[in-house]
């Protein structure tokens, strides 16, 4: 993570992991339909542990559910610090409900 993303303690904005959270699950989602979709919830998001500038962060999804219209995917957010003994710790987790949606935002099927 680089000092553009933090505040003044150093440690990175939860907005950021927000953000790359939600693209990770994205990237995952892409992988069960060719449908555009859209994020309607983050269900129960745990900012366990502080990322800090520096650190190596790497997101692991898992996909929980696939309905008729929607995807849930699980996100885990680890952290491998920059400085000694350069552990790595599990940051942030979260799961994203997607819907799949046609040209006019209306809900469709995930496989059609």
């Amino acid at each position: 993570m680089m000092p553009r993303d933090a505040n003044y303690l150093g440690t990175i904005f939860g907005g950021v992991i927000l953000s790359s959270l939600d693209l990770a699950g994205a990237v995952a989602a892409h992988q069960h339909t060719n449908q555009k979709f859209v994020t309607v919830a983050m269900h129960e998001v745990k900012f366990i542990a502080p990322v800090f500038v520096g650190d190596l962060v790497s997101f692991y999804t898992k996909t929980v559910k696939v309905g008729r219209t929607s995807l849930t995917i699980r996100v885990t957010v680890e952290a491998t610090r920059a400085e000694a003994p350069h552990e790595t710790v599990r940051v942030t987790q979260a799961e994203i409900v997607y819907v799949a949606i046609d040209a006019t935002g209306k809900p469709v099927l995930v496989r059609s």
